[in-house]
């Protein structure tokens, strides 16, 4: 019986940049939790990752609004980006002089970013909040008489330490 998460997304359309390149920043955020995933983009040195930076904040704000709707209890902490998509969008068709009064043609590419975030599951070892443990139950020893012959041979041991230092002396 699996318990259904809700997913809060963000799209961009159209941005100027090839969905391949997009994947580049999108690969390292993906599966990770949002603040760390805010972090990564923040400091990745590729062009578009300003726009997903900026698109996880939304989505992220997106699903606290949303929450804040419908009434439901939402861990932002809690929060991972669960999927990080560049699809295609059209394609502006370009052309580019080549010698002897030929043209190239070359295409534009342009993306489509799709982010989702929801919130991690609990997990059964992961301790949420503090329980008091429960009361030890003692069991009575069965073993009281071996423990009363090892406290009556100790002092019997203590004196033949004390001979045997005794005879190492003389």
């Amino acid at each position: 019986m699996a318990v259904e998460t809700k997913e809060y997304r963000a799209e961009a359309r159209f941005q100027r940049v090839s969905p391949q390149k997009a994947r580049l920043v999108l690969d390292l955020i993906k599966g990770r939790g949002v603040e760390e995933a805010l972090t990564v983009a923040a400091f990745t040195k590729k062009r578009i990752a300003p726009v997903i930076h900026k698109l996880l904040t939304s989505a992220v704000d997106n699903a606290k609004y949303v929450a804040g709707e419908q009434g439901i209890d939402l861990d932002v902490d809690n929060l991972y980006v669960k999927l990080a998509l560049a699809n295609d969008g059209p394609r502006m068709k370009r052309i580019r002089p080549a010698p002897m009064g030929r043209a190239y043609r070359y295409q534009r590419r342009l993306t489509h970013i799709v982010l989702s975030v929801a919130e991690r599951a609990a997990k059964a070892g992961l301790v949420t909040k503090a329980e008091e443990p429960a009361a030890k139950v003692t069991k009575p020893k069965a073993d009281a008489p071996k423990a009363a012959k090892k406290q009556a041979a100790a002092p019997k041991t203590a004196a033949k330490a004390t001979k045997k230092k005794a005879a190492a002396k003389a």
